[in-house]
């Protein structure tokens, strides 16, 4: 039996975690989470929110707990969206969807924050309120400025936001906090070459792509430079390429490239963008082609403010969980940074264990005792900054 918080009970622990399984079992992508949302609408609102807001910037749920005085609002935030990679984790409660699993561990923060509703039924803060924030298309950096661009997320703009993610390669329960940049900034850009197509016997009749992405590929991945623990730092990784169509007869007239950008903070994206688009169109024009650049999966950095911060050590401490600053910055995204933007905000990351397959692996296990650790840091923090209702006091 796992050891949950003190505000849970077994019964409680035991829905949790089933709750957790059924989540991980029917995975739903970026922009898809119409089920996941139903199900954690219908999970909160049987523990009596003051307000449940729904479709937030597409499926996004946000759940609303009054305090007894007026105060600041504090937003806990968790993503709905799984990826599109097929799960060999050989768990019994494995995806049932091909293609498709919560190999990132959304599933898990969900359930964490599901959570709390059953400390704030019984204890609303002493002030303010609490809005437990489900965000949707988190893997591909559109969900939060989906839902902070809705007209409704004015009723639950924040004073501070929190949030954690869980990190394999770290001691399992475990904490890595620190303020400042914690993830960088990025972007997928894509790159579509076209020239002309011709018979393979007569390659001098068209115009091929070829020699324009043979210079592209290595000099884009030669771009950026400097260390993520200095001042500077950014990164080109080319994540795709391809051209023409898979026959023998045929000179490609058409290329595809695919490649992240990455910097330390949103301040040298744009020059890394620039330096980027600038070879594209030199490598175009020395090989007479047009070409087209779009980007997706778009990510501001992420930087933790010192009062968030702050607010996460001592509800770390108090919950006796171990924390040091680790290796922040992280050369990842996450698309948590946004509502940073507009509050005080902080994110730490929560060790899921030093021998544990990462991330986005199709292995990727979540620990079902992160989920007692998370929420009672989350319940602490709450406590710290808006009091009980129960005492008024600070705990």
């Amino acid at each position: 039996m796992r050891n949950f918080d003190h505000f849970l009970t077994p019964e409680e622990e035991e829905t949790l975690v089933a709750f957790r399984h059924d989540l991980h079992r029917h995975p739903e992508l970026s922009g898809e989470e119409e089920w996941t949302a139903r199900q954690v609408a219908d999970f909160i609102g049987a523990r009596s929110p003051d307000k449940v807001l729904t479709g937030l910037g597409g499926h996004g749920v946000a759940a609303i707990y009054e305090g007894a005085e007026p105060g600041p609002t504090l937003l806990v935030r968790s993503e709905l969206d799984a990826l599109p990679i097929q799960e060999l984790s050989g768990l019994d409660y494995s995806s049932e969807i091909e293609g498709k699993a919560h190999l990132c561990g959304h599933d898990g923060h969900t359930t964490t924050l599901a959570a709390l509703s059953y400390g704030l039924e019984r204890e609303r803060p002493a002030r303010g309120r609490v809005v437990l924030m489900f965000q949707p298309a988190e893997e591909t950096g559109a969900g939060s400025a989906a839902v902070i661009t809705d007209p409704r997320y004015d009723e639950i703009r924040p004073d501070m936001s929190i949030s954690l993610h869980n990190m394999p390669g770290i001691p399992i329960g475990h904490a890595t906090l620190a303020p400042g940049i914690v993830t960088c900034a990025s972007r997928g850009m894509e790159v579509r070459l076209t020239g002309k197509t011709a018979h393979a016997s007569q390659p001098e009749t068209g115009t091929s792509p070829m020699a324009a992405l043979s210079t592209l590929m290595p000099a884009l991945s030669a771009l950026g430079g400097g260390d993520i623990k200095g001042a500077h730092f950014s990164m080109v990784t080319v994540t795709h390429a391809s051209m023409g169509e898979p026959a023998y007869g045929v000179a490609p007239g058409a290329g595809r490239l695919m490649a992240t950008l990455r910097t330390k903070s949103d301040g040298e994206m744009a020059a890394l963008v620039a330096e980027a688009e600038a070879m594209v169109a030199d490598a175009a024009k020395a090989a007479g082609l047009t070409f087209t650049i779009s980007y997706d999966d778009v990510f501001d950095h992420t930087e933790n403010h010192p009062e968030a911060v702050q607010l996460l050590e001592q509800a770390l401490d108090g919950r006796g969980v171990t924390h040091d600053p680790g290796d922040l910055p992280f050369r990842g995204s996450e698309d948590f940074g946004r509502f940073g933007q507009g509050s005080k905000g902080a994110m730490f990351f929560l060790g899921a264990g030093e021998n544990r397959p990462h991330v986005h692996n199709p292995d990727y296990v979540f620990p079902d005792e992160l989920i007692s650790i998370g929420s009672g840091v989350f319940m602490r923090a709450i406590r710290n900054y808006l009091g009980s209702a129960a005492t008024g006091d600070r705990v």
